[in-house]
């Protein structure tokens, strides 16, 4: 169980939850030193670059500065595919790691002070020395947590954003430093959306994990809503079963063209979708509880006892519902409650199984067997 959000908290440098949110959430950077990281020392670089061998796993290499040509390659990366360690500026990077180690899990799941629907995934950077990825923003608030090494890092509130056109990365024309940090292993870098900044290694076996954070655009809540709106297992409301009529109308001249009444139709059939709460809610639901595209959960085995949620599963519900790896389900009474439990909590006890309605029991059999939940070890 988290502390209260009125206490400090070790993980946010002696900020409590309600300062931190107060003071510098989506307003201004915080440095916080000795963070009390859960994952100091628990992925060495031979980890991380078995990792990126892997075709499951999104991972890039960067190289380039400031001086030289910037090169993108994208993985898996066989060792050989690696420059080598000593070489300096280049960067190693390994995306949704959560997913893949214990270690990242923890890590993110310390940040669950935030909703988990803003929780996006942690992606790990190796760095030789003066490697780094150029001056950038990004659209969403991350969490820079420095895991070994140093890393000097400057950072600017600018509004010009144009980049260097031609390159294969994203790299601001003009930036101008306002801050500058360097941070030790346990420290924590948070930035808001769209602050620009720039971080350089110093020192080889320079290992940064970004817990970054979902920030969708409208049009890109429109787009994924949209395609969801309408379930064709759903039986639709008898206004939504009614077909256009166009009595009274007269003849055209203009056949080719689209009748106005016809438009107007369609504008109401949408906005009559869109406005049930319970429809749009679901649709939400399954779009933010999405694993990644890239995501595989090997099938398990149904076991007794308290089980946990797997380290890439999406947990999520609201008023109606719950929502699971982008499936939805209706719940009710004890079995809803014990549901958010096992949400919040991302485990839930054998007793607490064990109250669950045969339904519900069931259920949890089969997300065992998708490999969705796992037993607790």
């Amino acid at each position: 169980m988290h502390a209260p959000f009125d206490k400090p908290w070790p993980l946010l440098g002696g900020l409590s939850p309600d300062q931190f949110m107060r003071r510098h959430w989506q307003r201004k950077p915080a440095v916080l030193r000795q963070a009390a990281l859960p994952w100091l020392g628990r992925l060495d670089r031979p980890e991380l670059f078995a990792l990126a061998e892997r075709e499951d796993v999104e991972s890039r290499l960067i190289q380039g500065n400031e001086t030289q040509t910037w090169k993108l390659s994208h993985g898996p990366f066989p060792r050989r595919r690696l420059p080598a360690v000593s070489k300096p500026g280049w960067t190693l990077l390994v995306q949704g790691v959560e997913a893949l180690h214990p270690a990242a899990r923890e890590l993110i799941d310390a940040f669950r002070f935030l909703p988990e629907a803003r929780l996006d995934d942690v992606m790990v950077s190796w760095a030789s020395d003066q490697g780094g990825v150029g001056p950038h923003t990004d659209a969403y608030d991350v969490f820079l947590c420095q895991l070994s090494g140093r890393r000097r890092w400057r950072v600017s509130s600018q509004k010009q954003r144009e980049l260097v056109e031609g390159l294969p990365v994203k790299i601001l024309r003009q930036f101008e430093p306002e801050f500058e940090w360097v941070l030790e292993p346990g420290d924590i870098l948070y930035l808001p959306p769209n602050w620009a900044h720039d971080g350089v290694a110093l020192g080889a076996d320079c290992v940064t994990a970004s817990v970054g954070l979902r920030t969708p655009s409208r049009w890109e809540l429109a787009d994924a809503l949209l395609a969801r709106l309408l379930d064709p297992e759903d039986e639709p409301d008898k206004p939504l079963q009614q077909h256009y009529t166009d009595a009274g109308t007269a003849p055209t001249p203009h056949p080719a063209q689209i009748p106005a009444g016809l438009q107007d139709f369609a504008q109401d059939a949408l906005q009559r979708v869109m406005q049930d709460p319970q429809r749009l809610a679901r649709a939400l639901g399954e779009y933010l509880s999405e694993p990644k595209p890239q995501q595989v959960f090997e099938p398990g085995a149904v076991a007794a006892g308290a089980v946990r949620l797997a380290p890439a599963s999406r947990m999520l519900y609201d008023r109606w519902h719950v929502f699971l790896n982008g499936e939805a389900y209706r719940a009710a009474g004890q079995d809803f409650r014990l549901m958010r439990v096992l949400a919040d909590r991302r485990t839930l006890a054998a007793a607490e199984r064990a109250r669950l309605s045969e339904g519900a029991q069931a259920l949890v059999n089969d997300w065992m067997e998708w490999g969705w939940l796992c037993p607790t070890s």
